[in-house]
């Protein structure tokens, strides 16, 4: 039946928009089910802002706007409701099914607004994900080393402790809601008195319960554009627990930023009990090792030379989700608390790994 639906379609997302992933399996989806055209255009924008350029503590400067929010969305409708002869399909933002913001060509420096200047261009693509993406796990080694080489130790992991009374604290990323607790858009990982429940200038990155994993400084730039998952075996002294990633992009130290700049830009989470079917709980055995799959939000980012490419993984972030007691009892029916113990192995036969969408130089 949907087949013979000719719908004309114009999806706007952002990757700091709360239904980023959304917005993108929707097109993937729909492409395949109607006849009518699909496009589909994502900023760096948060939700709804598609008129501003900074989000957060960032720019992506004056290009990433739209400034005129009435003109683009007529053009669309003007096509298709009134059979005008117009720039759909044939110019920007219509030229191609898909058009991208590639987030992190910009200078690093402080712009006059006191932001980082992190930059960035558009991109017409004619399918979402790109078909000529080269999916490259990194994996995860001991010490908090990220790198393309597989682990070849034998029995390698590492643990933390996870209290759900101090969580670890949300800072930026996708939300679209709760103004005043929560950070929307682009943030360095470290707390200041802008964040409430992390008020002291300490990165994230100090915290015991933050396992940080990067790569070496890179040689050159490397882009990431496109769906990202993280494949983790881990393991968790409790029947419950959470495990979260989040991936960032480490600037290093400039004079402008003496301390370099945590930049968030995608993360995820999985409840243990869900770690098969969002319909079936299923506890976990205190010791044993599973394998959890964490779906990050899709971006588009240029990691550039110098800088490192950094996963953190842990078990909250909070308030952006909620906290997992470590209990098992019902979902928020909970009357305890517990410290969980959890472990995240990488090693030859647990390889955990980010699996990253790079797409090759010039190509």
């Amino acid at each position: 039946m949907t087949e013979s639906l000719t719908h004309n379609i114009y999806l706007v997302g952002g990757w700091y928009d709360s239904w980023a992933g959304n917005t993108t399996a929707n097109f993937q989806a729909l492409s395949k089910a109607i006849s009518g055209p699909v496009y589909l255009i994502m900023g760096p924008w948060t939700h709804g802002q598609q008129a501003q350029h900074a989000h957060g503590q960032v720019s992506f400067g004056p290009q990433a706007a739209i400034a005129d929010q009435l003109a683009w969305r007529k053009e669309w409708f003007d096509r298709w409701l009134r059979g005008v002869d117009n720039s759909v399909g044939k110019a920007a933002p219509f030229a191609t099914p898909v058009r991208i913001f590639v987030m992190g060509t910009g200078s690093g420096r402080r712009t006059a607004d006191g932001l980082l200047d992190h930059g960035g261009y558009w991109r017409d693509e004619h399918e979402w994900p790109p078909a000529r993406t080269q999916y490259t796990p990194f994996y995860l080694h001991a010490g908090g080393g990220l790198s393309t080489q597989p682990p070849s130790e034998d029995d390698a992991a590492t643990a933390f402790d996870f209290d759900p009374r101090d969580p670890v604290p949300s800072i930026g990323g996708n939300v679209s809601s709760a103004e005043g607790i929560l950070l929307q858009g682009a943030w360095d990982q470290r707390g200041g008195p802008h964040i409430w429940n992390w008020q002291r200038p300490v990165p994230l990155s100090a915290r015991r319960d933050v396992l940080v994993f990067q790569t070496e400084p890179l040689d050159a730039d490397l882009e990431v554009t496109g769906e990202i998952e993280v494949r983790l075996w881990a393991s968790s002294s409790a029947v419950d627990t959470d495990f979260t990633a989040k991936l960032i992009d480490v600037y290093p130290p400039n004079e402008d930023f003496p301390g370099g700049f945590d930049l968030n830009l995608e993360d995820g989470i999985v409840r243990a009990r869900f770690r098969e079917s969002l319909t079936e709980e299923k506890l976990m055995t205190p010791g044993r090792v599973y394998e959890f799959t964490i779906r990050l939000y899709p971006t588009a980012n240029v990691f550039k030379r110098g800088h490192r490419i950094r996963l953190d993984i842990s078990s909250s972030n909070f308030p952006r989700f909620d906290v997992n007691p470590n209990t098992g009892e019902p979902l928020n029916r909970q009357r305890r608390m517990a410290v969980a113990t959890n472990t995240v192995y990488h090693d030859r036969s647990r390889p955990s790994h980010v699996l990253l969408p790079v797409i090759p130089p010039g190509a």
